[in-house]
């Protein structure tokens, strides 16, 4: 069963949705952080599951950076009748530093809307159906009524079809703010460059054919060219997205129970074929992004997503009112680097790795300068040997200091800024490489244009950080380490 949207190279906007937006576009790879903390697992329409920030590779783009933040994983294609809204209430940021000091220098703020269709009534039908006697208007229960999109029948009242913005029940809008430091409420939003309208639409979540005869095509409508206040013209998407995990996810975490945890990522079913994800997708200039900054064209990006600080539950809950919220905005999820949060970082300190900023970071260091994976490879493949007989022993060098220029600090002579903070980083003059020339291992494969500096789609960043827990880096002309330190 297909889930999120069959791609196909159709049309220009469909090219805009699988270069600039589409995960599942490059060639396979593997997520991140799919439930990985206590508290986001009660709140995943805040879970922030991947943050990918890359030079844009699709031609005549290459001035640009493309910046996508996904959330609300896991999403099953049978999730009827409500499917995945984001919250209303939240903020979903996505955050860049251009001078090295952990604290953002501008902020991308999307915020979304939910509304029943009809003024809030909803969509209906008559009850009974006919013409005479006329029935009685009675709201539907679900989300989807008729058809929609290309390719669906055309309105025509005698056959009860309706024209088609009549067709979905549940109307998802969102607006996207560019704040930066001293902003304060003149903080500019986003302009439909078509119109200079400031709040966008979304495509409703992929329900099956024939909901959506022809979704690529339909999704593609709702790719904007937009106006950057402070900056000029950009490219924006939101919406859902095929998951490009392809990453056999509950064998990993069964004690590494597959046969070869850095081969091939197609060589195995994933668990999570068949998942989708909501993708909140902007492609930026590079100028917009590097002004101001450091002059070294190292730029550093995460993703957050912020809860009103109070709910109160209502003994009469409506559509547009389940519940209230008040207070200020709380931080509750954060994504930088992928896997981090899932792998490296304690179970007890989860929770408050994602309410906390970069710059305060250095209270997480012991997870990097000790890493407990590659002690927990060396026991499970005691237990386990690879290939029968050999058991994975983890790099001698402690402190791991490849392991903090890999995470904290960036990599020398590829995109360092010593910033000491868990970030994305990406050297904007590192040229970007054509889909079809891409390492899956990124700078590991010799492709410095990928994973860790900057993330693409392709990156297979599981396979990159396995080996680099074992000391890959120690192999390579960083001068981290050593070949002795990682001789396992």
């Amino acid at each position: 069963m297909e889930t999120g949207i069959k791609m196909t190279r159709t049309s220009r906007r469909v090219v805009l949705v699988l270069v600039l937006l589409a995960l599942a576009a490059a060639p396979p790879a593997v997520a991140s952080s799919h439930r990985e903390a206590p508290g986001t697992l009660e709140m995943p329409q805040v879970d922030g599951a991947d943050f990918y920030m890359f030079r844009s590779y699709e031609a005549g783009r290459e001035g640009f950076v493309t910046l996508v933040a996904t959330y609300n994983p896991m999403q099953d294609p049978f999730g009827a009748p409500n499917f995945f809204p984001l919250r209303e209430n939240g903020f979903y940021d996505i955050h860049i530093d251009n001078d090295g000091d952990a604290v953002e220098d501008l902020t991308f703020r999307f915020r979304f809307t939910n509304a029943l269709a009809n003024g809030g009534i909803g969509l209906g039908v008559p009850i009974p159906l006919g013409p005479i006697p006329p029935g009685i208007f009675v709201p539907v229960a679900i989300s989807n009524v008729f058809p929609a999109g290309p390719g669906s029948p055309p309105p025509n009242p005698q056959l009860g079809f309706p024209p088609n913005n009549e067709r979905i029940n549940w109307i998802r809008t969102y607006t996207v703010r560019v704040v930066r430091p001293g902003d304060g409420d003149s903080a500019g939003f986003l302009r439909n460059a078509a119109g200079g309208a400031t709040r966008f639409a979304m495509p409703f979540d992929y329900i099956g054919t024939r909901s959506f005869p022809d979704y690529d095509a339909y999704a593609a409508q709702f790719v904007y060219d937009v106006d950057i206040p402070g900056c000029s013209d950009g490219r924006l998407f939101v919406g859902q997205r095929k998951d490009p995990f392809v990453f056999n996810l509950g064998d990993f975490f069964d004690l590494v129970h597959i046969p070869n945890p850095v081969g091939d990522p197609a060589a195995v079913p994933s668990s999570l074929a068949n998942k989708n994800i909501t993708a909140l997708e902007l492609e930026v200039p590079i100028s917009c992004l590097t002004v101001g900054g450091s002059g070294s064209g190292v730029i550093a990006g995460w993703t957050t997503a912020s809860l009103p600080r109070d709910r109160t539950l209502t003994d009469n809950p409506t559509f547009d009112h389940p519940y209230s919220e008040s207070g200020p905005q709380i931080q509750v999820s954060r994504l930088g680097n992928p896997a981090v949060n899932e792998i490296n970082i304690a179970l007890k300190d989860k929770n408050l790795f994602n309410a906390s900023h970069p710059q305060d970071d250095a209270q997480f260091q012991i997870y990097f300068t000790h890493p407990t994976v590659p002690v927990g490879i060396q026991l499970v493949t005691t237990l386990f040997p690879v290939g029968g007989s050999v058991t994975v022993l983890p790099p001698t060098n402690i402190p791991r200091n490849d392991l903090v220029a890999f995470y904290l600090k960036g990599l020398p002579g590829l995109n360092r800024d010593n910033s000491n903070a868990e970030v994305l980083r990406l050297n904007t003059s590192t040229p970007a490489k054509p889909a079809a020339q891409q390492n899956r291992l990124g700078a590991l494969g010799g492709d410095d244009a990928g994973w860790p500096n900057g993330r693409r789609p392709g990156d297979d960043v599981i396979d990159i950080t396995t080996r680099v827990l074992e000391g890959a880096l120690c192999y390579q002309a960083f001068n981290l380490c050593t070949p002795a330190d990682a001789a396992f």
